[in-house]
């Protein structure tokens, strides 16, 4: 790159009649690039595959617009998520990482398209499958992988770990089944109730599709009309069962009966954008909730316990790879719009890749949490109370947050 960069200046030079000298390789580096930029296509408008609908008269557009600026975004943020969740792979094959770790490369679409469809002031809660949420939610890789490792520079302070991070306006990382489901719609009376004009997304998998209390969180959402988008992520299997084992009827966009629905490509990041935009829209002008269903795939296990190929074959998630990855089919149509080049995204690529690595140093080497601070911030705002440890003898004292 540098000899290339030698040769563009050498020539610069001799048209201007200027030394190599007195113009730098950087000098003509930054010609190059600024040239380059402006070459770029700079905003194109995309065909997606049109979203199936219930109880819906129309559904959303079956176009998107994606600017450079925005593609630049998606990738940067779902290689992130992709490294992320990767690195977190290799920690815990290290044992660095230990207890429950559930990852989410493969369906970063999911992630990236709600983000951009909502507005940060939205609300979001999901299940244990939370590191990607949290990413987007504002929280940095180096917090993120921090708190997998149990330090005091995680973003729960290490006490958290896996499945329990949060972020302004993200209630984690639920660890039991379903359960963040009532909790999301108990936030979106919050924004009915202050008239704020917020929204909540309460996202969970096709595994928790059949537990009671969706069904008991449907019929009160839709009765008072709260502005909530319930997501079911449907990646196929619930830990190892697949959805046609698990659920008689596998149209789980239509599980709210009342409640409208979209069944939408979770591996396209625009279609995910384009119909979350649709979903709270539809939230915030007063007709209450609506349920989307993500079509995905991860490409890990339920778990990190989880080798992911006892129940479906490594040819099933090698082709999901070469056809349908979320971050080639975004990489492809900016590189064939003449978006962006290779050598960009290829740089982007190892800024993040050095982000990451950065973040993993420091997870290894922060200090964990002294045991002083195991009951902290148990309660907000009130005086210090005495907490019994595992013995009648161990007192432990609990500082609220102020």
């Amino acid at each position: 790159m540098r000899n290339m960069l030698t040769l563009i200046s050498n020539a610069l030079c001799r048209i201007t009649g200027r030394k190599v000298a007195e113009q730098s390789v950087s000098e003509a580096a930054k010609v190059v690039v600024s040239q380059s930029f402006t070459d770029f296509t700079p905003q194109v408008s995309f065909n997606i595959k049109s979203c199936d609908l219930h109880g819906l008269e129309e559904g959303p557009a079956d176009t998107a617009v994606l600017t450079r600026d925005q593609g630049l975004s998606y990738y940067r943020c779902m290689q992130t998520i992709r490294r992320m969740e990767l690195k977190a792979d290799q920690l815990y094959k290290q044992k660095i990482i230990r207890g429950f770790c559930h990852l989410y490369d493969g369906q970063e679409a999911c992630a990236a398209g709600i983000e951009a469809g909502i507005e940060r002031t939205d609300h979001v809660i999901t299940a244990y499958r939370a590191h990607a949420f949290t990413y987007t939610r504002g929280v940095s890789v180096r917090e993120i992988l921090a708190e997998l490792t149990g330090r005091q520079g995680g973003v729960a302070k290490g006490k958290g770990g896996s499945m329990h991070m949060y972020a302004p306006h993200f209630y984690g990382g639920n660890g039991i089944v379903g359960a963040q489901v009532p909790l999301g719609a108990g936030i979106a009376l919050a924004c009915q109730y202050q008239g704020n004009g917020q929204i909540c997304v309460a996202l969970y998998g096709d595994g928790a599709a059949n537990q009671g209390q969706l069904f008991e969180t449907y019929n009160m959402a839709a009765l008072w009309k709260l502005p909530c988008v319930f997501v079911c992520e449907n990646n196929r299997y619930g830990m190892g069962t697949s959805v046609e084992r698990a659920a008689a009827s596998t149209d789980y966009y239509k599980r709210g009966d009342f409640i409208p629905g979209l069944r939408v490509d979770g591996m396209d990041v625009l279609c995910v954008r384009e119909a979350t935009k649709f979903a709270a829209d539809h939230c915030r002008s007063g007709k209450g909730p609506i349920l989307m269903e993500l079509q995905t795939y991860r490409y890990h296990g339920h778990s990190m316990s989880d080798p992911g190929v006892s129940y479906r074959t490594r040819e099933e998630v090698q082709e999901v790879r070469s056809k349908n990855d979320p971050i080639s089919l975004l990489k492809e149509r900016m590189l064939s719009n003449n978006m962006a080049s290779a050598e960009e995204l290829k740089e982007i690529d190892g800024e993040i890749r050095k982000e990451v690595d950065d973040a993993a140093q420091f997870a290894t080497s922060d200090p964990e949490p002294p045991l002083d601070d195991l009951c902290k911030y148990i309660y907000h705002n009130s005086p210090p109370v005495q907490v019994r440890g595992t013995n009648p003898w161990a007192k432990l004292q609990s500082v609220s947050s102020s």
